[in-house]
């Protein structure tokens, strides 16, 4: 009898116990969720769920895309914008940085042959060299916070300390944003006013073949913009446009494409802009130092015969045959001339 109570006993604890070690509030040890769900019907529900693209549950608010759990495309962005963009970004804008120096120490500042001759040539005027700097400095700006998001946890986190690198990051998220609408409104201006001078013909093969004057002594023929001007041009705007289009796809979550469009124009923003960086810098070197008298061209808009000569040949014939005479500086007028 003794016995048979035993085994009753034993026969009645058993499914305690067993639901005791499936069971964490009962056991007191936590234990894989996973483990109370049959095995093989589980591993095939998330490898299909995977091979779908997404792990989704289920949500009662309208905007669906909260139920995503797993996006394993997601993986893929974050070593994109970890590992791939770094290197990119790295190589372009320092690779640009070093052609410019051994530029510099091998070829010195491009002078003015023979000097500057005392006598100016308008080359571009104040509704051109406005727009220009709205774009220049909005394109440094979105250049420079662009950058702070790749690079700037590794270089700018550890001089700056964690509240001052947020508040930068915070406020050059702003910027970021915000003008992205000048300098897109810049970028048609500047289509409008100067794509009639930059369509390639002929000339800009041989200009390219003889280096521009940049490399040897030869001065190619050129128009008002000659082949190397015309390149930044179409960069500015084709890259530019690929830039906005995708900027405002990354502005506006979600309006326009899926999480998939998402991360696909973030790589196209991010590569294009960190090549456009580096050919900018090239263009920013010849523009102020790197040549002798072509800043002029954007701060005051008159540039000196001599160079004007030197670099836009047929151009200067053209505007001396329309009667556009060169004028001497404002210090040589004498008193009283207009």
């Amino acid at each position: 009898m003794r016995a048979l109570v035993l085994a009753l006993v034993l026969i009645v604890a058993a499914p305690v116990a067993g639901h005791a070690q499936t069971n964490p509030q009962v056991s007191g040890t936590p234990t894989n969720p996973t483990s109370m769900l049959p095995p093989v019907a589980d591993e095939l529900e998330v490898i299909k769920a995977l091979q779908g693209g997404r792990v989704a549950g289920r949500i009662t608010i309208p905007d669906q895309q909260a139920a995503n759990l797993i996006q394993p495309q997601g993986r893929s962005w974050r070593d994109f914008h970890n590992v791939t963009l770094a290197w990119v970004g790295g190589v372009a804008v320092l690779g640009m940085l070093g052609i410019l120096v051994l530029f510099r120490l091998s070829k010195g500042r491009v002078p003015i042959e023979g000097g500057a001759s005392g006598r100016t040539i308008q080359r571009f005027n104040g509704l051109e060299r406005a727009n220009h700097w709205m774009v220049a400095s909005t394109f440094i700006i979105l250049a420079l916070s662009g950058l702070n998001l790749t690079f700037g946890r590794h270089i700018l986190l550890p001089l700056v300390g964690p509240e001052a690198f947020t508040a930068i990051s915070q406020w050059g998220k702003y910027a970021h944003n915000f003008l992205a609408f000048p300098f897109t409104l810049g970028l048609v201006l500047m289509l409008l006013l100067w794509v009639k001078d930059n369509i390639p013909n002929g000339r800009d093969v041989k200009w390219l073949a003889q280096g521009g004057g940049l490399i040897g002594n030869a001065h190619p023929d050129s128009e008002r913009f000659n082949a190397g001007q015309k390149g930044i041009f179409w960069i500015t705007i084709l890259g530019g446009a690929a830039v906005a289009v995708t900027g405002y796809m990354l502005v506006f979550p979600f309006f326009f494409t899926d999480i998939a469009g998402m991360q696909l124009s973030h790589i196209i923003h991010s590569i294009v802009s960190v090549l456009m960086i580096a050919v900018m810098l090239a263009h920013i070197y010849i523009g102020s130092v790197g040549m002798e008298g072509a800043s002029a061209a954007m701060t005051t808009g008159q540039v000196d015969l001599n160079w004007a000569k030197q670099h836009h040949n047929l151009w200067v014939e053209r505007e001396l045959a329309k009667g556009r005479a060169a004028e001497p500086p404002a210090s040589a007028k004498p008193a009283g001339a207009d």
